[in-house]
């Protein structure tokens, strides 16, 4: 072998583990190492697993769930709040996504739902949906926790109306544009 061809083998060795070995180490802190990064994008609570719900609303649509208590307190009224705001400042994509509450029918004075949350699918929690419903979802705060299910009735994710609002959004935005269905 010339010296000119060992400088050249030299040469292209040295620009392959240039971009192959940070290639090689990532690989073996994230997938080996137990590495992983600290932070995650998601405001919510990402189930693990997520839970099959036998959707007793319309379907193929994006669903924030709420569970009302026995009677409706300003924890309740907030979410609703929360849950409508978010719809709202989908603009374009307010069609996608469908409000639902799941709560006892003397819950909320039926004046307030229709004028303050007009398209609000109340369920009544005592009916068979209602207790079928409440069943697979997993256990939260009334009032409090707001409940994400996907077009296709998987629970996914659980939010905080305490929470920033904001967060609820950016995560219903992202979902939204990724996916092609509901």
């Amino acid at each position: 072998m010339t010296t000119a061809n060992a400088r050249g083998l030299r040469t292209l060795l040295g620009l392959a583990a240039l971009f192959f070995v940070p290639l090689f180490a990532a690989f073996a802190l994230y997938y080996g190492g137990g590495w992983r990064p600290a932070q995650s994008t998601n405001h919510g609570v990402l189930l693990r697993r997520p839970v099959q719900v036998e959707a007793p609303w319309p379907a193929h649509k994006w669903t924030l769930v709420q569970v009302g208590a026995e009677r409706c307190a300003d924890t309740c009224r907030n979410a609703l709040y929360v849950t409508r705001q978010t719809r709202l400042s989908l603009a374009k994509e307010i069609d996608r996504v469908q409000r639902v509450l799941v709560a006892p029918a003397d819950c909320c004075e039926a004046d307030f739902l229709l004028h303050e949350h007009p398209g609000l699918i109340h369920l009544d929690a005592a009916s068979a949906a209602g207790r079928a419903l409440l069943a697979a979802l997993p256990p939260g705060t009334p009032d409090r926790t707001i409940y994400l299910v996907d077009p296709l009735g998987n629970l996914i994710m659980t939010f905080d109306a305490r929470d920033n609002p904001k967060g609820l959004l950016s995560d219903l935005r992202k979902l939204l544009n990724l996916s092609h269905i509901g």
